[in-house]
């Protein structure tokens, strides 16, 4: 899986959020905001990564990783930025 083009990262103050770029505007114009693991995970997302290649760069609490990297997956798949 993988985020699909033209969608980055923005830091706004102490927030960070997902946005379109200029090509993509019309596409989609919401957003999605982020803390820090969020950010970390959009990264690694960056790649054509596997589920448990996320997973296990995330922490050795394979439990809290996975219930925490469905719930960012969900808000990535709602917004439509994710190519699977």
């Amino acid at each position: 899986m993988k985020i699909k083009n033209g969608f980055v990262l923005r830091k706004f103050a102490d927030r960070i959020v997902a946005v379109a770029d200029d090509d993509m505007a019309d596409y989609c114009n919401s957003f999605i905001k982020m803390n820090s693991t969020g950010e970390f995970v959009w990264n690694l997302l960056q790649n054509d990564v596997e589920y448990d290649f996320v997973i296990n760069s995330l922490c050795n609490d394979e439990a809290t990783a996975r219930a925490d990297f469905d719930e960012f997956l969900a808000k990535v798949r709602k917004a439509g930025l994710l190519d699977e």
